[in-house]
């Protein structure tokens, strides 16, 4: 059967023993080319003893046109593509991009000669290339997960890296108060900005940081740190010190980062999906006065309290108008002066902490305001510890 289609196929179609060895090329064991030229050669055999001419090798075939001819100046060029980068990577993967027309005409012959066990003309470049890159570049192919993909235009010789983004977890403590989280217009610098200009400069990518939550220009975030990663699209060098890294961001006085690691996409996933119970210290004033009485009865009044919160008016343009509803898990209150007290808290994630503080005009209930029937205020907020796990 094999013969008899090799046959029908060559009488019709002039094609390279590349391309005959893949019409079968999911049958046996062997190279394309060394399969291809042995049915060339038994079909030729059968030729001969019927009195019939061979059916040669064409000088170019109406398939591939010749492009596994090709194979190793097309992995030099890959080669050279990287190595003028001073890509740094330890795994590959080799793609291709083939112009419709080779792919149609291809299925087009499949279809006509009923090939079920043919291999398609990329898979074969791509395995080819691969196998001599392997050797120049004493680096892993990898189908799974690769460090970079070669993607290939062999008739254009057009090659484009895809390179895998590097991704570093952290946590970070902001020191002080008038920095944002990401870059704004009207401030000249951020915590991303902070964070992300060493990495960019090791890495020779471009950075995108991202926090597990975000903090008001105005609050600090202290303790254990905020969860975040930086994600290093098209990295260059992937092997960098984090340590050094780390010790140049702490320089600045204003963002401190911990437990620095290079983790997975994945894993960078989760870092960033839960919504993490906060501990929060508040100082509120309240200018009609206070006394420690009434710092009692607010915590008492709000502690393991269901707080029922529409979306603050100052970011209503920014978050969609919903009731959030997230419970205060402990509380504790400590008077300072005769208008100052100060709260202590542990919630859900998601709680605007401001609002329960001034009541928003009713649209957080219950509230400091509300309980003291007093107009209260924060003055000052910190984060103190982001509770991983709870």
């Amino acid at each position: 059967m094999i013969i008899e289609k090799a046959k029908q196929l060559l009488e019709n179609h002039e094609i390279c023993d590349h391309c005959l060895g893949r019409m079968f090329g999911l049958l046996g064991k062997s190279e394309n080319y060394i399969r291809g030229k042995s049915i060339r050669l038994i079909l030729n055999m059968e030729r001969e003893i019927n009195g019939e001419s061979p059916i040669l090798e064409p000088p170019k075939c109406e398939l591939c046109e010749g492009v596994f001819k090709k194979v190793d100046h097309l992995a030099r060029m890959c080669y050279e593509k990287a190595s003028k980068m001073g890509l740094e990577f330890e795994t590959f993967l080799v793609g291709s991009r083939f112009p419709k027309g080779i792919l149609e005409k291809e299925q087009k012959i499949m279809n006509e000669f009923d090939l079920k066990y043919a291999e398609p003309i990329n898979r074969e470049l791509n395995r080819e290339i691969g196998k001599i890159l392997e050797i120049i570049l004493q680096k892993q192919v990898n189908k799974e997960n690769p460090d970079v993909v070669f993607i290939i235009e062999p008739y254009t010789e057009r090659i484009e890296l895809q390179i895998k983004p590097l991704h570093v977890y952290g946590r970070y403590r902001k020191l002080v108060r008038g920095i944002p989280q990401t870059p704004l217009k009207g401030f000249k610098e951020s915590v991303a900005s902070i964070i992300c200009r060493p990495f960019s400069k090791a890495t020779g990518g471009k950075c995108v940081f991202h926090g597990a939550g975000r903090e008001d220009i105005d609050v600090r975030m202290l303790g254990n740190g905020r969860p975040f990663v930086v994600e290093v699209k098209r990295p260059i060098k992937r092997k960098i010190n984090l340590k050094e890294i780390a010790e140049e961001i702490n320089r600045s006085g204003k963002v401190e980062v911990l437990d620095l690691e290079c983790i997975s996409a994945k894993k960078a996933e989760k870092v960033l999906t839960p919504n993490h119970k906060k501990e929060y210290e508040a100082l509120v004033c309240v200018e009609e006065g206070i006394s420690r009485e009434e710092v009692e009865n607010v915590v008492k009044a709000l502690k393991r309290a269901e707080i029922h919160q529409m979306t603050p008016r100052r970011v209503l343009g920014r978050r969609v108008n919903l009731v959030r509803i997230r419970r205060i898990h402990e509380i504790e209150g400590e008077l300072i002066d005769e208008k100052h007290f100060k709260l202590r808290l542990i919630t859900d994630g998601g709680l605007y902490i401001k609002e329960l503080i001034s009541g928003d005009g009713g649209r957080t209930i219950p509230s400091v305001k509300e309980v003291l029937r007093k107009n209260a205020w924060c003055e000052k907020l910190d984060v103190l510890n982001i509770l991983d796990g709870e």
